[in-house]
């Protein structure tokens, strides 16, 4: 099982990046795909998920409006756009897949995103 994250990196308030997770090994569309960050300092904490079979999704209420989650289920990958960065973005982005079926859980290695004021 692999999760790679990848499109993070170093962007002014304001801008935009996109992440995504290429995944691989397991029946990805069987699997909610998360986002998840953690500041330093802080918990990790959930910023978007999204349902495979009704394409249903949800945000924490800090990211509502400037980010944005989606996947293709054909080249197993999610996504997160994010838009109107702000400083208190910065943090380590984790892909997360976890089964709707059993309790497998799974976890890319991060991916940086720092926005300078």
């Amino acid at each position: 099982v692999q999760l790679v994250e990848s499109g993070g990196g170093l962007v002014q308030t304001g801008g935009s990046l996109r992440l995504s997770c290429a995944a691989s090994g397991f029946t990805f569309s069987r699997y909610v795909m998360n986002w998840y960050r953690q500041a330093p300092g802080k918990e990790r904490e959930l910023v978007a998920h999204i349902i495979s079979n009704n394409g249903n999704t949800a945000y924490a209420d800090s990211v509502k409006g400037r980010f944005t989650i989606s996947r293709d289920n054909a080249k197993t990958t999610v996504y997160l756009q994010m838009n109107s960065l702000k400083p208190e973005d910065t943090a380590v982005y984790f892909c997360n897949a976890r089964s709707m079926y059993s309790g497998a859980d799974y976890w890319g290695q991060g991916t940086q995103v720092t926005v300078s004021s």
